[in-house]
């Protein structure tokens, strides 16, 4: 297949172009560069230098296309509460301006990244796709409306969309890594704590939730296993149809557990410190898989956070 990967040049992005290219698909990433890094691009993708408005010119130009995975958005929920205007551009109507050009060029499928943020407070663990979705801030609430974007278009058009809800993405394949600026993700900021590179301790947001060590609980799934599921992701996609799927390990890891195993790794501990809770922060969010690996055929093949770290700091080590 010839496929369009937006935001290719991102973290998640990189690895997903990398799959598809070890697949044999053709694939042509679309980045504007504003988080991305042309350097994450993976040989033998071709990278065009854009935003969404350049979609409906590499369809009429390039094509045709048999589809698009959709990993271009703005993902800061911090930003998203002070800026929200941000999200509603950089996600809704950016993807609205995609589905439109996929729309008039015929381009037949998409694979959206979504997130696990469009839950909010989960009523339930693990968290199934037909759990209610109640955001709790504007980035939630801008990818929630992208999912019922899809549905519509789906329903009207005849396009066959699917969205994967991540929960925590770790780990990296090769030269695709994190390297977010500003760098907000739990493992990466405890590898540099570890390593005398970041803040003198690790800021631990709440000792009291009602877990087994007192600390949060999140579900971590390695980068290329999420790869993996946007390309089962393509095969299974049916027009006129619009599916959810949560992608997780279906079993959590507590703020301290990730320390101690970023610690086991590194052969340094990581500084801690306690903090207050952050306000919205719940105590538990771990995905069902079930849906996934009953219709997609997925399940992580990496699923200790030992690999998911090791991984991490290879890439950090190499990188440096």
């Amino acid at each position: 297949m010839r496929l369009l990967v937006t935001g290719g040049a991102g973290y998640v992005g990189s690895v997903v172009a990398h799959q598809l290219l070890s697949a044999g698909h053709q694939v042509v990433v679309l980045d504007d560069l504003s988080s991305g890094y042309p350097e994450a691009v993976p040989d033998g993708a071709d990278l065009v230098v854009g935003g969404m408005a350049e979609a409906a010119r590499l369809f009429a130009e390039r094509g045709p296309f048999d589809g698009v995975v959709h990993l271009a958005a703005r993902s800061l929920i911090d930003d998203s509460v002070r800026h929200p205007e941000r999200y509603w551009h950089g996600n809704t109507v950016q993807t609205l301006a995609l589905l439109d050009a996929m729309r008039e060029a015929g381009v037949p499928r998409i694979v959206v990244s979504s997130t696990a943020a469009t839950y909010g407070q989960p009523s339930e663990i693990p968290i199934s796709e037909t759990s209610p979705t109640v955001p709790t801030n504007p980035y939630g609430d801008s990818k929630l409306a992208v999912d019922l974007m899809l549905a519509g278009y789906a329903r009207a058009h005849g396009i066959a969309a699917i969205s994967l809800r991540y929960f925590n993405v770790a780990g990296a394949v090769g030269r695709h890594g994190e390297r977010h600026d500003p760098e907000t993700h739990v493992i990466p900021l405890a590898l540099r704590s570890s390593l005398g590179e970041g803040p003198d301790f690790f800021p631990v947001f709440g000792a009291d939730y009602p877990t087994p060590d007192g600390t949060c609980v999140r579900d971590f799934v390695h980068v290329a296993d999420i790869a993996n599921a946007h390309l089962a992701a393509l095969d299974r996609a049916r027009s006129g149809e619009h599916r959810v799927y949560n992608l997780g390990n279906g079993k959590g890891f507590s703020v301290l557990e990730v320390l101690d195993a970023v610690a086991a790794v590194t052969g340094r501990p990581v500084p801690r410190r306690p903090a207050d809770r952050r306000p919205g922060d719940p105590a538990v969010l771990v995905a069902s898989g079930e849906r996934a690996r009953r219709e997609l055929g997925w399940r992580p093949a990496r699923p200790t956070l030992e690999e998911m770290i090791s991984d991490a700091y290879r890439f950090h080590r190499d990188a440096r």
